[in-house]
């Protein structure tokens, strides 16, 4: 249960409320031994900003909340009032929402370790997955702090009629730090253990003797430990020189579960529908297909485009929360689909459009224009596209184009073309910077319109660059809304998003850069708690500041919400040209969101040929680019620092080879 992640056994009252504060948002919670009354425990809950604490009464045979309804595991008291947040009051009658128990600490980066798992859940996936010697190491549901070593002592061969487990289970027990098997040797670490076992099988009751042959190994991983996973699957091996095959050994087990031959094709498969896919051996699945409306009746199977949408799987079933941020995949426009794809958008209500091509690469057409030139409009068969401005940024360009039906000016709606042009052709970028401010422009302008419809993304054939963008957005956007210490599982979101897809995220590289995108941007999210940290020590807050990467805040919950960043010097103002002190810090576009009228405003716009529209048109083009140079003066403000930061370091390190040199003398 992931309730049972969040139990802390060696923290206080004070410490609790820290993690919380500066790891959790409203809904997170952890368990921790009671020290007021010892054998007992307390649930620290953060709420509105503060944390409120909850006594947890255990009799030795059950858990409850002095008096409420009885459990026998810890875990299963929180997963019950997850699950039934109704049934958790204060006195005066407010409910207590538990949303997202705050992880502890693993006790180690092996990925054998496997965090929450039930028995019954352990050997399901080891009878699935390994053989005779396979192993993983877990969580106790019922001995809060210690661990479970579970094994598969049988093979499939073996026939047996006595009704034992092909899987033994052996418990480790965690004592000040140290790891023991049924009061065995001690050792300092879960992994000395498990090494020290691995070369000495342990005989338990019966005569059983358990060898550990073949860790089980596990994808997920807490999101603040990211950097560790990623460290432990780059490893080199000492022997050959060569680099242990970690990325590779998970791309190509999730290769082996692609759901393609699962799920129909029909429809792409149809004879009619041939020369609408780019590629013969890439089709969207029935199930999840965009079925086009109001087609021409005289055009068989006019409700078909290569596109599917896709709904991530939050576990939104505990709390009520807006709904997800959708998404639709699709291919890159065919001369012949351009007339379906603007279909799909106005039909879908899409109003953010992420291309991650560009139009012809290595000579070859990725994707045909489809939309108009600068200021004009263009008709796509019942559809009709007018081009209000372009604005380019440092990695994308950015559209404003201006979608109705034909004849039907009422029906015009604002829709944001987002170029994305340096994903470098058959590879990845080298720098995830670029991608995460990308996308984090691209949320941001989706969360700012209401009742958009899903984000529609797309590169040339819509699984490549396409699945690795919406993979890295689904994880950013749990840990935006779950906080930092949240477990990720980026194979599952994968395995999660191709059973809508087939084939998204193509290459190793491609799932390897996920890795590297979230870890760049929980390392962002950690050196701005750090500098927030440093500015409240000097007594200097700033408000309205805007971090490229870091300035989420969703609805006050986000675990950055009161994150902030020191203005630019006097020194990098003058440098660009902005050395007038009455003129403003750079804000963030997520000062000026957009407001249901501001939309309705724009969707409504007629034809635009006022000098007041012109006006509007040109305030707006400047205020897009003094944005643009905002932007540049944080990005150029925060690689100053941390040049000065590496300068730093450097003076120090000269400073100690000199003292060493003249010792040695």
């Amino acid at each position: 249960m992931a309730s049972q992640r969040g139990f802390h056994p060696n923290i206080t009252r004070v410490e609790a409320e820290n993690l919380l504060l500066t790891r959790g948002v409203d809904g997170s919670f952890l368990t921790r031994p009671s020290k007021s009354n010892p054998g007992d425990f307390t649930l620290s809950v953060r709420r509105n900003g503060a944390v409120s604490h909850i006594k947890v009464q255990y009799t030795g045979n059950y858990y409850d909340l002095y008096g409420g309804k009885k459990f026998a595991t810890l875990a299963e008291l929180l997963q019950y009032y997850m699950e039934h947040s109704e049934q958790l009051k204060e006195k005066n009658g407010d409910v207590v929402e538990l949303k997202y128990p705050l992880n502890s600490a693993d006790p180690t980066s092996e990925r054998w370790f496997h965090g929450p798992l039930s028995g019954k859940e352990a050997e399901k996936l080891l009878m699935e997955k390994g053989k005779r010697g396979s192993f993983l190491v877990r969580g106790s549901e019922r001995h809060l702090g210690d661990l479970v070593l579970s094994v598969i002592t049988r093979d499939d061969k073996q026939k047996s009629n006595d009704g034992k487990s092909k899987v033994t289970h052996v418990m480790i027990r965690c004592q000040e730090l140290k790891y023991d098997v049924g009061g065995g040797e001690c050792f300092d670490s879960l992994t000395d253990l498990v090494e020290h076992y691995k070369e000495n099988p342990i005989v338990v009751t019966r005569g059983t003797v358990l060898q550990l042959k073949q860790p089980l190994n596990t994808t997920r991983i807490n999101a603040a430990e990211i950097e560790s996973r990623v460290r432990e699957l780059s490893k080199v091996a000492e022997t050959t020189g060569t680099v242990i095959q970690g990325f590779w050994e998970e791309f190509e087990t999730l290769q082996k579960q692609d759901y393609k031959f699962l799920y129909s094709q029909k429809e792409g498969q149809r004879q009619e529908n041939q020369n609408k896919n780019r590629y013969k051996n890439i089709l969207p699945f029935d199930h999840s297909r965009v079925v086009l409306h109001d087609g021409d009746p005289n055009e068989p199977f006019s409700d078909y485009i290569n596109a599917n949408i896709i709904r991530p799987e939050f576990e939104t079933k505990w709390h009520n929360s807006k709904p997800k941020k959708s998404y639709i995949a699709t291919q890159g426009c065919l001369q012949n689909t351009v007339n379906d794809f603007w279909r799909m958008v106005f039909q879908e209500n899409s109003r953010v459009i992420s291309m991650t091509t560009k139009e012809v690469e290595r000579g070859k057409s990725k994707c045909v224009k489809y939309w108009p030139d600068e200021y004009a409009f263009k008709d796509y068969g019942v559809m009709r596209v007018r081009n209000i401005k372009e604005i380019a940024a440092h990695n994308y360009t950015l559209r404003e184009l201006k979608l109705s039906k034909v004849g039907q000016g009422n029906t015009e709606r604002t829709v944001w073309l987002y170029h994305f042009q340096t994903w470098p052709d058959h590879g990845v970028p080298s720098d995830p910077g670029g991608v995460l401010d990308f996308l984090e422009e691209v949320h941001h302008k989706q969360e700012s319109i209401v009742d958009s419809g899903p984000v529609v993304v797309h590169c040339n054939t819509g699984i490549g660059r396409t699945g690795t963008f919406i993979v890295i957005d689904i994880l950013i956007d749990i840990i935006r809304e779950k906080g930092v210490d949240h477990d990720i599982d980026i194979c599952k979101t994968i395995q999660m998003v191709r059973s809508q897809r087939p084939g998204m995220v193509q290459k190793e590289a491609q799932y390897q850069f996920i890795y590297m995108a979230v870890q760049h941007y929980i390392q962002s999210l950690h050196h701005m708690i750090k500098e927030e940290h440093k500015s409240k020590r000097k007594g200097h807050e700033y408000s309205n500041i805007k971090n490229s990467l870091v300035n989420q805040t969703i609805s006050g919950q986000s675990p950055m919400a009161h994150c902030t960043q020191t203005p630019p010097s006097a020194e990098v103002r003058e440098v660009l040209g902005l050395a007038h002190s009455s003129l403003p810090c750079p804000m963030s576009i997520r000062s000026f969101r957009r407001t249901r009228n501001d939309s309705k405003k724009d969707d409504n716009d007629d034809s635009g040929h006022s000098s007041q529209r012109r006006d509007s048109i040109s305030n707006r083009v400047l205020y897009e680019e003094f944005l643009a140079l905002a932007r540049r003066v944080d990005y150029m403000e925060h690689s100053i620092g941390s040049i000065m930061s590496k300068l730093d370091a450097v003076v120090v390190t000269l400073k100690t080879m000199e003292n060493v040199y003249k010792q040695s003398r």
